[in-house]
């Protein structure tokens, strides 16, 4: 496509935004999006998609380009014109693509992709850390999964639709769709548009969420008539698939020491028809104590890495820090001795994670069964999906059971 010079300058203030004023990448874009009404859905996919794949390829581009941080405007024009020859586009005749070596840049990248770490554009602390964790064979097929862009799945909201009838819906809108066969709600977007422009969002017929993020909600078992508490709610994506799976029928109890995202959650519920829906900060030591022992099921979908969304949060590996990695385990397993707690004795919780490193996964729950809490409790199950073999996002989920009566005498196989 011919650029244009308004484009163009978009890319350029959105990757300013995100790597020198800390803006998170998502909300840089919906920024941009909104900036300039004048703007097709051409123009619109251009900024959007270019801002992403520079921000994916950053460490490679500008090897390749020869700049280092901070980049001034000049050190992004050229990470640009990387970008724009490796792509296969002509580079507009401006003065700042003015003598751009094509052929230098061809062939530097050709050198730089036999190295790991740039190849994949990733920090050199975070690819050790990921080798040591997986082994190199699974680190080396993530870091290429992860780096591809991700697909657009929705959940069909089965309060007010089925799958088929939202499918025709979004065909009727010139979106087409195609059914998952291993996941019951999901349908995959056959190319990346607006659907939230589309009547169907507008009815609350569907949410956008990953078909690996749809699998945590029904391994809960969370049954019509049940008291269900959401320990992390979040803006409420998982919340609100319990809320279906529950048929509109018990308690639903989403918490979340952020209360805004509370607030974004009970617009979502309002929009989905989720009415068996109850918000509540945690802002107060003693909602927990009333709580304990009071829920049938307990989801605890916690903070973490987030390497396992990399694909659609690619600015996170810039963002994260090595002393990270220890807070969050740290977190995670406070977490889970704290809200395993509200659980009743024969009850059953969900602990998931959007990472893919062993720290925050399956050591975090075997490190929970083997404490003084976790005597009580027993490990019926456990996923780690990567995003090599599943095509979507990098989640771990474990189904863990609190004892109907007393500590557990012997371990409990995984």
């Amino acid at each position: 496509m011919r650029m244009h010079r308004n484009l163009v300058e978009a890319v350029l203030r959105g990757l300013q935004e995100i790597f020198q004023d800390g803006v998170y990448a998502d909300k840089a874009v919906e920024r941009l999006l909104k900036s300039d009404k004048r703007w097709g859905s051409r123009d619109r996919g251009f900024v959007a998609e270019t801002v992403y794949e520079i921000v994916r390829w950053k460490r490679l581009y500008a090897e390749i380009a020869e700049v280092r941080e901070p980049f001034s405007r000049e050190d992004w024009f050229r990470i640009f014109a990387v970008w724009a020859v490796l792509r296969g586009h002509d580079l507009p005749t401006w003065k700042e693509f003015t003598d751009t070596p094509q052929r230098r840049i061809k062939g530097r990248f050709d050198t730089l992709k036999k190295t790991r770490k740039v190849r994949e554009s990733i920090p050199d602390w975070l690819d050790e850390l990921g080798e040591k964790s997986l082994g190199t064979p699974l680190w080396e097929a993530e870091l290429a999964a992860l780096n591809q862009p991700a697909p657009v799945v929705l959940r069909t909201n089965t309060l007010k639709t089925t799958r088929a009838a939202l499918a025709e819906a979004l065909q009727a809108e010139g979106f087409a769709s195609s059914p998952l066969p291993d996941y019951p709600d999901a349908l995959q977007l056959a190319e990346r548009g607006n659907v939230f422009a589309t009547r169907a969002f507008a009815e609350g017929w569907f949410e956008v969420q990953d078909a690996s993020s749809q699998l945590v909600a029904p391994l809960l078992g969370a049954e019509p008539g049940m008291r269900v508490i959401d320990c992390c709610a979040g803006a409420g994506g998982k919340t609100l698939h319990l809320a279906a799976l529950m048929q509109n029928k018990g308690q639903l109890l989403a918490m979340d020491i952020y209360g805004n995202k509370l607030h974004e959650l009970k617009r979502r519920a309002r929009r989905a028809g989720a009415f068996n829906i109850e918000t509540r900060p945690l802002d107060n030591p003693k909602i927990l104590k009333r709580l304990q022992a009071k829920a049938d099921r307990v989801l605890i979908d916690a903070p973490c890495t987030g390497l396992g969304v990399l694909r659609r949060n690619p600015d996170a590996k810039w963002k994260l820090q090595p002393e990270f990695v220890n807070t969050v385990c740290d977190t995670q397993a406070e977490l889970l001795q704290r809200y395993s707690k509200l659980l009743k004795p024969g009850g059953r919780m969900v602990y998931a994670t959007c990472s893919i490193l062993p720290q925050e996964n399956n050591r975090q729950v075997a490190g929970f069964l083997a404490s003084e809490a976790g005597g009580e409790f027993r490990l019926l199950e456990e996923h780690q999906i990567a995003a090599s073999k599943s095509g979507y996002d990098g989640f771990y989920l474990a189904l863990i059971e609190r004892l109907p009566q007393g500590p557990k005498t012997e371990s409990t196989p995984g």
